[in-house]
């Protein structure tokens, strides 16, 4: 039984392909999307200044990923203002997609979790977004009990994720310098359109 979450309720936001290096489908989740899932599939995401967490049950082989990047509203307003917009971004981020994983037959007290990117690129580097990230993520699992067992954060480079929900093995890539115009880019569109809107393994594998 699969089970498929995101943002808005639009199955069409989340991109299937079959991958032939790994033999198995790939679910791609974009800014904004959370994906749970109980198949013998991966789970992709890039990451700049975004923080993606892979939370999954070990007993049962359910869990997910959800990328998410703390709002700001470019240079317009006070920093303040905006880390309380974040934080609440954050939180819904995390909640839907621990509440995707409870509802597939996980049980909280058995989750873990893998955290990634957290990088300072772009637009993001005039208000420290990937360390706000980094330190959300840290501090909501450390409140809701759910350990850390591996955790690649920080840095100046975008990073590539590919996430097992059964096992919670993750694939990591560091992108080169020259993908980091093109990550930001990407980011700093997410951001505007978010401003018209709202006026079991603890190894990490490198590949």
């Amino acid at each position: 039984m699969q089970q498929l979450h995101h943002a808005d309720l639009d199955p069409n936001l989340i991109e299937r392909r079959f991958d032939k290096e790994h033999n198995k489908m790939v679910a791609r989740v974009d800014p904004g999307l959370f994906y749970v899932s109980q198949q013998d599939e991966l789970v992709y995401t890039r990451l700049g200044s975004c923080v993606a967490a892979c939370i999954w049950d070990p007993l049962i082989g359910v869990g997910g990923l959800n990328h998410f990047l703390l709002p700001e509203k470019k240079l317009q307003g006070e920093w303040q203002n905006i880390a309380s917009y974040s934080c609440r971004y954050g939180n819904w981020a995390m909640e839907q997609l621990i509440n995707g994983i409870l509802k597939a037959g996980g049980s909280r007290s058995r989750l873990q979790a893998k955290v990634f990117g957290g990088a300072q690129i772009g637009l993001a580097m005039s208000f420290n977004v990937g360390q706000d990230n980094i330190e959300f993520v840290k501090h909501y699992l450390a409140m809701e009990n759910i350990p850390i067992v591996s955790e690649d954060l920080g840095g100046d480079l975008p990073r590539k994720v590919l996430f097992h929900p059964q096992t919670g093995k993750a694939l990591l890539k560091w992108l080169p310098m020259s993908n980091k115009e093109q990550v930001a880019q990407q980011e700093n569109i997410y951001l505007s359109h978010l401003d018209t809107d709202q006026q079991s393994s603890s190894d990490i594998e490198l590949f």
